[in-house]
């Protein structure tokens, strides 16, 4: 696979399996911690990035079946960049029109397998093949969904497990030429055609379909708890387990039932997981930071675009680029997102077989500094690094003031740093986001400002030590 051979010795050679539950970080809540602690005795911080892609989970193909994905190439490739997170997407209906994605679209229609639900019939869908059974579940679905997991979690991968699909219904089925309307309702198993227990998910008529994800029909929300708890069952007793209510989608009652719904469930059980909510959907970030959930994914919508602002809890941000761009991003977002006090982390089209191109190259520079940007959070005390705009004159700097201190050099130059609080020697590393290099500078002290050259060309990050500094 060409992708990896543009890693430097970055590059994880092993991996170290999961640890948790995750839960959010008591002094530092822009993180999680998995409970192992730093020399000093303090819970450390786990900070989560990588490259997530849509048919990780459900098949998507224009073939029907569709091809099956690869889900250990996709595993030895996240290894390969040193990326430890994923959402794992789930589905909502049997096809996606991609003519719906606008310039990533393939122009043609996906057929997507298995979902949660058993095909049992009596009967045919709108597609040809047997009606779905609400009240069964399909063994591979969940099947797959459990190994998926657990195998990620082996190679030291954190999983989202997504709940629900919301862009389909909310975004894509809503007249995005040429793609024709109402493709995502037509092949959901909540469309009246396709399952023989009588739902029908769009209750007004006007072809939204927004009900699916609201509290608006007792039948539809007690079928959607019963399959809650099938997943928590099918995952719980794994370390590596995040869930996430829908991707962009779901009213703001309806999403809060869902977080509600998931821990209620899992307080009966052995491990307890974050749960969270994702942005450019039925809620903005306000909202999701008042709710239940432990983490969320602010968007673009709501102001958090490049540069985010610095993120001050209180509960975890995973910035993604699907909320702010779908696809885009570079790897200077990357260290602007960090520096920030966010986690992020990239729609990937990866191998081009649902959008985009396959293993397009102008990201590789943003794969491969997401695995830098994990290597720093990992050899730094996060747990006791904010933000503060006002230490560096590029306004980008993560630190614990007098310690450690990490600034990000978006053009080069010379860029100063406050170092008034700190005192005695502090080492200075520098790294080359465009090669992953590192370069050792000559020391410095503390107690004044103090300006600093990278000793390459182009934009630089700089890591600033104390010798007093606690290791991470």
């Amino acid at each position: 696979m060409a992708c990896g051979m543009l890693l430097v010795s970055w590059t994880a050679m092993g991996a170290t399996p999961a640890a948790g539950p995750l839960w959010v970080h008591p002094t530092n809540p822009r993180y999680f911690t998995d409970g192992t602690r730093n020399a000093d005795g303090s819970p450390k911080a786990v900070y989560l990035t990588g490259s997530h892609t849509w048919n990780n989970l459900v098949d998507m193909d224009r073939a029907d079946p569709p091809a099956p994905f690869d889900f250990q190439a996709y595993l030895d490739f996240l290894q390969r960049y040193n990326h430890n997170f994923i959402r794992l997407w789930t589905w909502d209906s049997v096809t996606w029109d991609t003519r719906a994605n606008r310039n990533l679209g393939k122009d043609f229609v996906h057929h997507c397998a298995p979902l949660a639900w058993a095909r049992t019939g009596p009967g045919d869908a709108l597609d040809g093949k047997p009606k779905f059974d609400l009240t069964k579940f399909d063994p591979e679905y969940f099947d797959r969904l459990r190994a998926r997991v657990r195998t990620a979690g082996e190679r030291g991968i954190y999983v989202s497990v997504m709940l629900f699909e919301g862009w389909g219904l909310r975004h894509g089925d809503r007249g995005r030429a040429p793609a024709p309307n109402g493709w995502a309702y037509r092949s959901h198993p909540f469309h009246p055609d396709n399952n023989i227990n009588g739902i029908r998910g769009d209750l007004n008529g006007d072809g939204t379909v927004l009900e699916v994800h609201a509290l608006a029909n007792p039948a539809i929300t007690a079928l959607q708890e019963a399959y809650i708890r099938k997943v928590v069952d099918t995952v719980n007793d794994l370390d590596n387990v995040l869930y996430e209510v829908a991707n962009e989608g779901g009213e703001k009652e309806w999403n809060w039932w869902v977080v509600k719904t998931v821990k209620d469930y899992e307080r009966t059980k052995l491990k307890q997981h974050p749960v969270g909510i994702t942005g450019h959907g039925g809620e903005k970030t306000a909202s999701m930071l008042a709710s239940p959930a432990d983490w969320i994914s602010p968007g673009g919508q709501d102001g958090y675009r490049d540069p985010a602002p610095a993120w001050d809890g209180p509960k975890v941000s995973l910035l993604d680029t699907d909320h702010i761009w779908g696809v885009g991003g570079n790897h200077a977002w990357v260290w602007r997102s960090f520096l920030r006090g966010h986690n992020p982390i990239f729609m990937d089209p990866y191998d081009g077989s649902a959008l985009g191109e396959r293993f397009d190259p102008k990201f590789e520079p943003l794969r491969r500094n997401m695995g830098y940007a994990l290597r720093y959070a990992r050899k730094m005390n996060l747990a006791t690094m904010t933000p503060h705009s006002e230490l560096a004159s590029t306004e980008f700097c993560l630190a614990n003031p007098g310690k450690e201190y990490l600034v990000y050099f978006p053009n080069g130059g010379e860029v100063t740093v406050d170092l008034s609080t700190a005192s005695g020697p502090i080492t200075v590393e520098w790294l080359n986001p465009r090669s992953g290099d590192t370069t050792q500078g000559q020391n410095t002290s503390g107690g004044q400002k103090r300006s600093f050259i990278p000793p390459f060309d182009g934009d630089a990050v700089l890591y600033l030590r104390g010798n007093s500094s606690v290791d991470g």
